[in-house]
């Protein structure tokens, strides 16, 4: 009897790597999918700070159980990371989520999350302001061509400009979106990465049922339903979708991507959620960019991906230079 040959050795290593950019891609549409669910509940009549909080404090109840878990005989790991958590929790969560749901109320949701993703643009230039080093010249081209993919987007080349107020809290949730990738980085403190993301969900909750309580920040839900691809749903459904498909699901996803393909690669493919935006904008609310915004999100997406590219060009540099002996 003939035995079954081994999978090839090079097969076998290809399989994780696979299953790790069908998990990324999955993260990256469920994610983008939160700026559709935004929108439905803010038309019918919910606030944007009501939108926020809804989402923030409930994924954070669904995480609570898995943090838990995770975290049993390792709480004090939190007492040396509380300022990163903090930082996660009000920058990265709460700011970045708030402003991109305000940003979503002037201009189209897949528009607000393109420019929401030059996030990484900011981090180089506060990191080079910072440091006082210049980036290579790859990373300072890409920064380029991305700012010009935003001024594209925004219409003014076109002579029609979108409303300056999204503009405005989209680039504000962009520097939410560096906070995120500075934050979210950092794995000295020693925490999980669910764990992590569950306790700053829970601090970036914190500011928002405090400010809605106090009145600082309008807090405003109705029972009016939410519409969506012209079907009309309750709006505690369009917030179910909003916490379990756009949250937790894809930070789940997320993470299980990143165990597979590392950081580097898993926030590459990351990118692919501005273009999974303008995809459910296009099939679920019926608006279609123009031709010089198609171009914007193009320069955007090219832009952020050389960035990323010559931080990883500018990585691998200095590596090899501590490898050569004296």
């Amino acid at each position: 009897m003939m035995q079954a040959s081994a999978p090839l050795p090079h097969v076998a290593a290809q399989a994780p790597a696979v299953t790790g950019f069908l998990l990324a891609i999955g993260s990256a549409a469920s994610f983008a999918l939160s700026g559709i669910f935004a929108s439905a509940l803010m038309q019918a009549g919910w606030s944007a700070g009501a939108a926020t909080t809804a989402r923030i404090a409930f994924s954070a109840i669904v995480l609570l159980g898995p943090t838990i878990a995770l975290m049993r005989g390792r709480w004090d790991l939190v007492r040396r990371a509380w300022p990163q958590l903090l930082a996660f929790g009000v920058l990265a969560v709460a700011g970045c989520q708030l402003a991109f749901f305000l940003a979503v109320q002037y201009i189209p949701p897949s528009l607000a999350l393109l420019i929401e993703f030059t996030g990484p643009v900011m981090l180089m230039l506060w990191m080079w302001a910072r440091s006082r080093v210049a980036p290579s010249w790859v990373t300072l081209a890409g920064a380029g061509i991305a700012v010009l993919g935003v001024v594209s987007i925004s219409g003014v080349l076109a002579g029609v400009s979108l409303h300056p107020l999204g503009i405005a809290f989209a680039l504000v949730a962009a520097a939410g979106n560096a906070a995120y990738y500075a934050t979210g980085a950092a794995s000295d403190h020693g925490i999980p990465t669910l764990p992590f993301v569950g306790l700053g969900l829970l601090v970036g909750a914190v500011p928002l049922i405090v400010a809605g309580a106090i009145g600082m920040l309008p807090f405003e839900v109705t029972s009016a339903p939410a519409t969506i691809a012209g079907v009309s749903l309750s709006p505690w459904i369009v917030v179910a979708g909003m916490v379990l498909i756009s949250t937790v699901l894809s930070y789940l996803l997320g993470v299980a991507a990143s165990r597979r393909l590392g950081a580097t690669v898993s926030s590459f493919t990351g990118y692919s959620e501005p273009l999974f935006g303008i995809v459910w904008t296009i099939v679920l609310l019926a608006v279609v960019p123009t031709p010089l915004q198609w171009l914007g999100a193009a320069l955007i997406v090219t832009g952020v991906i050389t960035v990323k590219a010559g931080e990883l060009r500018h990585s691998r540099a200095l590596k090899r230079a501590t490898l050569v002996p004296e």
